[in-house]
């Protein structure tokens, strides 16, 4: 099958996250038309999770790209860059305060980030309610995707962009994601200044993380005086039942964590205790370490789907910034399968290298604070 130029190509997009979002914007202000897939039943169906930091390395390189950097500043939080070392009885380690006009990485709510995206696509980009099923092999012919409801789609180029479990990824690879070992559990915490004013002190108006060597957490800020903490521990992938417990038994939860960090002073407590609903689960997954795959005729990966690694603030940087070499990549290339080689002359060894550096780094955040480690921000769910 001769590749077809990016200008008469089927491109599909699986995933409306902020990478398959991002690729999507700068392709169609070149011209070239993209379908993106999500298995959402449309964009207001769930929540989309807590605060994101874009650095100007990465993430804001590929807002610029998109044309749509200026109307993030206008939505970020630059005082969300203050960020806090704590220990368990609360003290302050370091304070990090941005300088006047810094934007190295200002803070944005993960839904915020997508609305701007959304907003930015034509009408109809999006197909909500399509959860992919399979990509076919290509034998002479194009990629066939098949939806669970039934449908099929033949596409030149379908770009992965789905995430830890990708489907477009099984296409090219056998590779599974593993348990790293450490656990987030998210809560949730509303009317900061109202509600929580002793936690609202104590956080700042960006992040805190505190750790004692065998646990930690890390407080976020986000926009409308909402809070989310992650609780981070060593634990088994099934803790919760291994407790005898069930996710939605939050006063069991909050019993097993109070006799857990039992050490801990009663401030640093009570950002693991005094939250607003429901704890959620969030054990942290990586791809093996390094994880490359084939050159395949008419896919690519972006993001997670090509890179899964510990949410150490990469995650939603690194898939924007895939997503916009490979947009550029179709811009500037003579046919598809071009542009996925050159595309993955970059991606693939920055991410191996990327990947080496924070293999293990999930314990790391369970480490007593380093003031001199910037790795620490994790990306938050």
């Amino acid at each position: 099958m001769n590749s077809p130029t990016p200008a008469s190509a089927r491109i599909g997009i699986i995933g409306a996250g902020p990478g398959g979002l991002t690729c999507a914007r700068i392709l169609q202000q070149h011209g070239i038309a993209v379908t993106v897939y999500d298995r959402d039943p449309d964009a207001d169906s769930r929540n989309q999770g807590g605060s994101l930091d874009l650095h100007d390395d990465d993430g804001q390189i590929a807002l610029r790209e998109a044309g749509l950097l200026e109307e993030f500043f206008a939505l970020a939080r630059f005082d969300g860059q203050e960020m806090r070392h704590l220990d368990p009885a609360g003290t302050l380690l370091s304070h990090h305060v941005p300088e006047e006009g810094e934007a190295t990485k200002p803070e944005i709510d993960r839904g915020q980030l997508r609305d701007l995206l959304l907003r930015s696509l034509a009408e109809g980009t999006v197909q909500w309610g399509r959860t992919l099923e399979s990509v076919s092999e290509p034998a002479d012919g194009p990629r066939v995707l098949t939806f669970a409801d039934g449908t099929t789609v033949e596409t030149d180029l379908v770009i992965g962009a789905d995430g830890a479990f990708s489907r477009v990824r099984t296409a090219v690879s056998s590779a599974i994601p593993q348990y790293t070992g450490v656990s987030f559990l998210e809560a949730h915490f509303d009317d900061m200044e109202a509600a929580h004013p002793e936690l609202s002190a104590l956080v700042g108006k960006g992040s805190a993380h505190a750790a004692d060597g065998k646990r930690g957490l890390f407080a976020q800020r986000n926009s409308g005086g909402h809070m989310r903490v992650y609780i981070m521990q060593s634990v088994s992938m099934d803790w919760i039942a291994a407790q005898g417990l069930h996710p939605e038994d939050t006063e069991g939860i909050r019993a097993y964590l109070r006799a857990e960090y039992a050490d801990w002073s009663p401030e640093t407590l009570r950002m693991i205790t005094e939250n607003d609903g429901a704890y959620v689960d969030r054990p942290l997954l990586a791809l093996p370490v390094p994880h490359t795959c084939e050159h395949a005729t008419g896919v690519a990966l972006l993001g997670d789907a090509a890179h899964l690694m510990p949410p150490l603030g990469v995650g939603v940087n690194l898939a924007m910034l895939d997503a916009s070499e490979l947009a550029l990549a179709l811009v500037n290339s003579a046919t598809v399968d071009d542009a996925v080689r050159v595309y993955e002359k970059t991606m693939l060894p920055r991410s191996a290298e990327i990947a080496q550096m924070l293999e293990g780094g999930a314990e790391s955040m369970l480490a007593v604070p380093d003031p001199d480690d910037e790795r620490f921000g994790p990306d938050r769910p």
